[in-house]
Order: structure tokens, then C-alpha cells, then sequence
């Protein structure tokens, strides 16, 4: 047969090169340590591995690793920094959460090799981006190095070219409350202040009228304000922040007063100085740590997210979904194609379950404390308000709010205004852990609600300890109380009788039933978080007695045990609902402007409580003695008495460790009206004194607005509402109960 000459020479060269390649083999596989994986030969599957290996690593972010499979000319052109920069811009141009890819071919020779790749990006924005392209690789030192040049990520990126994603960015929704009143909301807003040296005098009432009837202070905390601000300082003092419309329809009134200065500006206003600040929080400039995170979700450094509460909880809900179109750019700055495009998808409001004036008056309820009030809805876990003491101003993340600096400094107070007390405060409980004691003591089969013990000044079962019971402390100040006598277990904790509880905890110690209380606790649902969503949540902590001194202190909620008044509010919705224990929530549904909601508030049991019916029929009669019993008498009868709505409640006053202790009341209603649920309330204030003279009073208060509408009596610190007496001197003409030093909650 004869050959042809082309298919000779073909033969010639294939029996050249097949002799040299494999001439090559043993030098190349006898000294090779390999980073990747083992290189037996210089064929095609080796090259396929180490395209592999880069493009693996590419997936995993990890571009330390894809640089050191470089070649050493392709390290000498480009450096780690350069290179990483390179790949993350990418990702955040294109707003990438990952990528898939499929080796299509390769090709090898004996110093060079070529993978064909599919690649897929997935972007968070435009969806799907697919290329088919090329990586080149050198063999260097034994081992596959990758030839880095731009169209390893996409092929369309050669010459220069780049990707510039347009997004389109959907309006961002507004927070409500139950009843549909805007919480927050993009709205023309003006900073209201102050500048105190140009103030008229004889216009000075009318000014600080005007300023409440616009921002909803109270005169005399205007008035108070502007007397203690400095003067002949030519300084601004700011007020608040107001809506557009209230300025319009005041303007002609405010534009004749001196001294006051009004700033428009548009943004994202929080109304009302902030209502339920630490549950609605804020939004504020994306942070460097969070620069990557958000750029991969479409979002521009320069885009303001939520950073706390629900702001940032909803943030997937308030910003809508996002959408864009990714072109590819030349290195003139020229549009060369469009890869993808999507449309965005509409925000959606999200509408709390609280009342925007019951959380109002439960926010200046606590004005002049430390401390926190949460109010449930009894029988399905509904947060009805939520406030926390010292409060701050949302508006104060909005750089071109006027008012802005001056807000910020403020939340450098050493008492920690961003702290929400509600659910991070944790606290010793003191005698409202009695509950949880006396349920214990039940339970265990050693008590009965009618177990009898002698309740003195002292407990002496402590070897080597001398305990005092608060009637001893109370006849150490009036020279009057009288110890509280012989008590069945129900009227202990009607006269909250320290002593017996010792004695409790003392006695399940010895008795074996070393975790009797702890365990309860834990069943009461302290210690855990309750998992309450949009908002950061402390678990408090619920130690397990490990000497007699522990059992004692437990007993009474003190030494190492700490809560949250949430977990407290949670707890006391299951005493008076039956025993279940509700998810507590704050969002009664989300939806988007027309449309149905895509998410409807259902209660959700997370528990109930580990006691029979008759241990807590037992435990709600004690409650309900503590407000009404007069044998014993109750230690919070004076406080309620002639209130006409029903109630249950526990008195606690809590050892802090520094100052004075925190004072405390927890209970709830069995009113069973059917236009008011009942509710759960737990009121903490931080060193004020004790629990039946400062938060027994306030809890009464936020059961009158709840149900009459009314702030009913004064408190017995106020000369009007709100309004703490002084006497013509200055000084104090009660116990004050704005507190002093004290340590971080």
C-alpha cells in the first residue's frame, strides 16, 4: 500500500514526540512534591485537576490558595492584593453569591496545557451569568500553574473589559403599628432648635408651646431644658424632629418667634423622637465589616441597612427585592453588551404588634429611670408595648438631620441608652422568683399551700448566719412593723416572708432535692432566651444550688441567678392563662403595598408550665392576695386599692450589689372582657428602691391606661403628671426615684 507523504511525516513526528515526552517521564514524577495532588504523568487528567483545584478554591473564596497556583510570571504581574481585589469586585459588582462550573475539554502538551470550563455565576440581583472559556496552564517545578489573565472569570472580560451592574432599588417600606399609624417612614422632615442668646423673653411661653404642640414634649421639659442650656455661648440646642406638614401649617406662627431654628431635610424619620426605639431600631451607613456581605445582596457601600431591631431583622422585607442589569463595559468606559437583567420586587411594611399610644405613655411612664416596662397580651404572646429607660433618638443615625451630632454624643451616657433592658437587661429578681419557689415547694410533695412556718425578724437555720427579713429593716426606718407571724405557705407569699422562703430553699437542699428550684426555673422558662424575633435577647442564667448558702439565695431569686424582664412577662402570662408559655412576637403581619400579607401573626406555645392545676390555682390565689389580702396583709393592697380592674401581681425588691436595690413588680389581669385582652406585665427599675413603692405604682398606672384610658392617681413622687415634686428650695420632697450610679445591667 502506499503511503502518502503528509501521513508519513505525521507518523515521523508522533514517533519523535512520543519518544521525547516519554524520555521526560521518570524527570518529571521522581522529585515532584505536589500542592495539589499526586502528578504520576504530564497528561490530560492532570491538567484537569489542577483547573479543579483553582476553580474549587474560587467557590470557597479562598484566594490566598488560587494565588500560589499561579505561574510565577503571573505572580510577577500581578500581586495577592491586587489579584484578591480583582475576584471580590467581581463578586460585589455582580452581586455574586456563588458559582458552579463544568470542565469541558483540555489539552496538553509537554510544558503547556488548556482547560475549556463552563462557568456559572449566580448574582443575587440578575440571576444566572454563563460563560464557556479558557485557562491556560504552565507545567513549573512538577506541578500545573494557571496563566491568570481576566477571562478566567468570564470570557467577555478580555481586553480590559469590566462589569458595572445598574440596580434598581425599590422604595423602602415603612414600620407601623397594630392599628396601621406609621412608626417610621421616608417623609420631609425638619430638626427643630434652639438658639438659646437670640430666644425673646417675652415671647418665651409662647415658643415653648408652640415647640410641645409640635413635637409632643411637655412645656415645663422645654422650659427645663432651655434654663439649664448654656448661655452667651452662641450654641444650638436641639429639640427634636418634626414631619414637613406640622411646620407648614404652624409656619406662619413660628416664623415671628426669635431664637428658633428650623432645618428641612428628607430621610427616613422616626416620629415622635422614636417610638419603641430599641424594638424598631435604626438604619445607618453599611459599616466596613459589612461592606462584602451587603455587595453581594446588591447593595451600594453608600446604602443605609438596618443595623438593630426590627430595621434589621426585616431588612429582606423592608428593602423589597432588589434588581438590576449587568453590562459589560470596555476599557473606554463604553457599553459592550448586557448580560442579564431582572426587575425588582416591591418592599413590604411590616406592621408590629404594639399600640403606638400605649407604647408612648409606657416609654414616659418610665421617664426618669433606669429600667423597663413589657406588657403582653396574656393568652398569645403578643408584645403590647416594649420600653426601656434611658430611651435615644433614631433620627440620630441620619447624618443630614441638623440635630444629628448632638444626638449622637448623647448616646455616650454612661447609662447606656442603646442597651434594650427589655430583653438584654438581666437582673437578680428578688421576691417575685417566689412564684417559681413556692411552685417548687409544691410540687415536691414536702408543702402544701396551707404548711405553716413562723415568720420573724430573723432567719437563724443558716449555721453561723443571722438573715433579716424586710419587716426588720422596715422597723429599723419606722419603729412599727411588726414581723409577720405565724403564715400558711399561700400567705408567704401574700406577705412575701423571706424567712420561709429560706427556709424552702434550705430544706429541698437537705432534703436531696438540690435542683428542685433551678429545674422549676428552667420550667418557668428562665434562664433560656424566649425566642422573641427582632430583637438581640439575653438568656439570664439560672444556676444549680452547690451549698446551702446558694439554696437560700435562690430561694428568694438572688446570688447568681439573673433574668430578663421579658422572660418575667412571659412567665406571668402563664400563671394567669393556665400554665402555657407563648413564643412572645412582635409583628402582627407583613405585606406589601397591595397585596396580600405574605406573613399573619399566630400565637405559638413553646411550653407550658411543669405543675398540676392545683399548684397553680394555689399560686394565682397567693397573687391575687398580695393585691387585695388585708390577713395578711398584702405588700402591694395600698398601691391598688380602689383600682376596679382585676389583678394578680408579685412585689420584688432585688439586692443589685451596688446602690439601691432594683425595685420590681410582675403580675397580670383576669379581667375577660372581650374588647381588652388580658395582659402580663413586669415593670424592673434599676436601683430605685423598693418594688411596692416605685414599680407596683407604675405597673398600676399601665393597667389603667390599658383598660380606662386614664393615668389615674398621681404617682406618689409627681406633683402633676409626670412631673416630680420639689419643694420651693429645690431639694427633694420625697425619695426621688432617679437613680443613681450603678453597674451595666
Amino acid at each position: 500500500m502506499k503511503i502518502r507523504p503528509w501521513i508519513a511525516l505525521a507518523l515521523l513526528l508522533c514517533l519523535v514526540g512520543c519518544k521525547q515526552a516519554a524520555s521526560l517521564i521518570p524527570t518529571a514524577t521522581k522529585n515532584v512534591k505536589p500542592l495539589a495532588r499526586p502528578l504520576a504523568t504530564t497528561n490530560a487528567p492532570e491538567v484537569k485537576a489542577a483547573a479543579h483545584d483553582y476553580l474549587d478554591a474560587w467557590k470557597a473564596n479562598d484566594f490566598p490558595s488560587m494565588y500560589r497556583m499561579l505561574s510565577s510570571v503571573s505572580q510577577d504581574a500581578i500581586s495577592l492584593d491586587n489579584f484578591t481585589k480583582h475576584y471580590r469586585g467581581v463578586a460585589s459588582e455582580a452581586a455574586l453569591t456563588g458559582l458552579d462550573y463544568e470542565i469541558l475539554s483540555s489539552l496538553t502538551n509537554p510544558d503547556t496545557g488548556q482547560v475549556s470550563y463552563r462557568v456559572v455565576l449566580h448574582s443575587f440581583l440578575v440571576g444566572d451569568i454563563q460563560g464557556d472559556t479558557l485557562m491556560n496552564l504552565k507545567f513549573e517545578n512538577g506541578q500545573w500553574k494557571v496563566e491568570w489573565d481576566d477571562t478566567l472569570v468570564l470570557p467577555q472580560l478580555a481586553g480590559g473589559n469590566y462589569l458595572f451592574l445598574e440596580r434598581y432599588i425599590p422604595a423602602r417600606a415603612n414600620i407601623y403599628d397594630r392599628n396601621g399609624h406609621a412608626l417610621v417612614a421616608q417623609a420631609d422632615a425638619t430638626a427643630i432648635g434652639l438658639n438659646p442668646d437670640k430666644v425673646d423673653p417675652a415671647q418665651a411661653d409662647t415658643l415653648f408651646s408652640e415647640l410641645a404642640s409640635l413635637t409632643g414634649m411637655r412645656v415645663d421639659t422645654i422650659k427645663a431644658m432651655y434654663d439649664n442650656y448654656p448661655k452667651g455661648k452662641g450654641w444650638y440646642m436641639p429639640i427634636g424632629e418634626i414631619t414637613a406638614d406640622k411646620v407648614t401649617s404652624q409656619y406662619d406662627v413660628l416664623s415671628k418667634l426669635s431664637g428658633l431654628v428650623m432645618t428641612p431635610y428628607k430621610s427616613r424619620v422616626y416620629f415622635d423622637g422614636g417610638i419603641a426605639p430599641h424594638l424598631i431600631g435604626y438604619v445607618d451607613i453599611i459599616t466596613d465589616q459589612q461592606v462584602d456581605e451587603y455587595a453581594r445582596m446588591g447593595y451600594r457601600q453608600d446604602e443605609r441597612v438596618g443595623q438593630s431591631g426590627l430595621e434589621k431583622w426585616g431588612e429582606q422585607y423592608l428593602a423589597g427585592k432588589r434588581g438590576g442589569a449587568l453590562y459589560v463595559y470596555n476599557a473606554q468606559s463604553q457599553p459592550v453588551t448586557k448580560l442579564a437583567e431582572t426587575n425588582p420586587q416591591p418592599s413590604q411594611a411590616i406592621y408590629t404588634t404594639i399600640d403606638r399610644d400605649f407604647q408612648k405613655a409606657a416609654q414616659e411612664a418610665l421617664g426618669g429611670f433606669r429600667g423597663a416596662i413589657v406588657v403582653l397580651e396574656r393568652d398569645t404572646g403578643r408584645v403590647l408595648a416594649m420600653a426601656s429607660s434611658p430611651s435615644f433618638d433614631p433620627n440620630a443615625f441620619e447624618p443630614v438631620n441638623f440635630n444629628s451630632n448632638t444626638l449622637l454624643n448623647e448616646l455616650n451616657d454612661q447609662n447606656q441608652p442603646l442597651i434594650n433592658r427589655a430583653t438584654q437587661g438581666q437582673y437578680p429578681l428578688g421576691s417575685v422568683f417566689k412564684t417559681v419557689t413556692m411552685a417548687a415547694a409544691l410540687e415536691s410533695g414536702l408543702y402544701t399551700p396551707e404548711t405553716t412556718y413562723q415568720c420573724g425578724y430573723f432567719f437563724n437555720e443558716l449555721p453561723g448566719a443571722k438573715l433579716n427579713d424586710w419587716t426588720y429593716d422596715y422597723f429599723q426606718r419606722d419603729h412599727v412593723t411588726q414581723p409577720s407571724g405565724l403564715l400558711n405557705l399561700s400567705g408567704g407569699l401574700i406577705r412575701s416572708c423571706n424567712p420561709f422562703f429560706w427556709h424552702i430553699g434550705l430544706d429541698l437542699y437537705q432534703q436531696g432535692q438540690t435542683k428542685a428550684i433551678s429545674d422549676m426555673a428552667r420550667g418557668f422558662g428562665l434562664g433560656s432566651p424566649t425566642g422573641i424575633q427582632g430583637v438581640d435577647e439575653a438568656s439570664g442564667q439560672v444556676p444549680d444550688p452547690q451549698n446551702e448558702v446558694d439554696a437560700t439565695n435562690l430561694a428568694i431569686g438572688q446570688g447568681n441567678f439573673l433574668t430578663t424582664p421579658l422572660q418575667v412577662a412571659d412567665f406571668m402570662a402563664a400563671i394567669g392563662n393556665g400554665g402555657t408559655l407563648y413564643r412572645p412576637q412582635v409583628v402582627e403581619r407583613i405585606a406589601p403595598p397591595d397585596g396580600d400579607a405574605t406573613f399573619t401573626f399566630k400565637p405559638e406555645i413553646r411550653g407550658k408550665l411543669p405543675v398540676k392545676p392545683e399548684t397553680l390555682q394555689a399560686i394565682q390565689a397567693a397573687m391575687r392576695g398580695v393585691i387585695v389580702s388585708t390577713k395578711p396583709r398584702g405588700t402591694a393592697v395600698e398601691v391598688f386599692s380602689s383600682l376596679d380592674i382585676k389583678v394578680a401581681g408579685k412585689t420584688g425588691t432585688a439586692t443589685s450589689g451596688a446602690g439601691l436595690p432594683h425595685a420590681w413588680f410582675a403580675g397580670y389581669t383576669f379581667e375577660q372582657r372581650k374588647d381588652k385582652p388580658d395582659i402580663a406585665i413586669a415593670v424592673v427599675l434599676e436601683n430605685a428602691g423598693e418594688g411596692s413603692a416605685y414599680a407596683a405604682p407604675l405597673f398600676r398606672r399601665i393597667v389603667e391606661i390599658y383598660f380606662n384610658d386614664s393615668l389615674g392617681p398621681l404617682l406618689p413622687w409627681e406633683s402633676s403628671y409626670y412631673v416630680t415634686r420639689t419643694p420651693p428650695g429645690g431639694g427633694a420632697e420625697t425619695p426621688t426615684p432617679l437613680p443613681g450610679a450603678a453597674p451595666t445591667p
